[in-house]
């Protein structure tokens, strides 16, 4: 009996990958637009705030009460910062978080569509004490909220 399920197991498993592997060879399936989404070079490699915030078309983002920001004032261990960030800006159709005296401050972009709650949380790594940026897009425009977030090292202060 162990055997039987075993076997139909492989032989599902093979199906499928037969399935997906003439689906690419007709061209019906691109191996990039199944695996990998596109990523923004520029805003990745950008190397300061002003340039990711150019990456993401956000040149001079306003301020905004309803863009909500959490992240703890001191961070003990700047490998794994807590941050959440929700919007309650009508129309958000993505979220993206900086930290700003990272090497490489654009850490992330989450985008949102068809009604999705636009939320995020995410672990960041700081190197140092810090702001960290908010930028959401919605309706076309751009928004921001920061806070600042002490590393300490070791959890000695500073």
């Amino acid at each position: 009996m162990e055997m039987n399920v075993t076997r139909r197991t492989v032989l599902r498993g093979a199906g499928s990958a037969g399935v997906l592997s003439a689906l690419i060879v007709a061209g019906v399936l691109k191996p990039t637009a199944a695996f990998a989404a596109e990523w923004n070079k520029a805003a990745f490699e950008a190397k300061d705030t002003a340039g990711a915030l150019k990456g993401i078309g956000a040149g001079a983002p306003a301020d905004s009460k309803d863009l909500i920001l959490k992240a703890p004032d001191i961070a003990e261990n700047g490998a794994v910062v807590p941050v959440d960030v929700v919007s309650n800006i009508p129309k958000t159709t993505s979220i993206a978080i900086l930290v700003e005296k990272n090497p490489s401050p654009f850490s992330c972009q989450f985008d949102f569509a068809n009604g999705a709650l636009p939320e995020a949380s995410v672990r960041l790594k700081m190197g140092q004490t810090s702001l960290v940026k908010a930028v959401a897009k919605a309706d076309g425009k751009f928004y921001t909220a920061q806070k600042e977030v002490k590393v300490t090292a070791g959890g000695c202060g500073g």
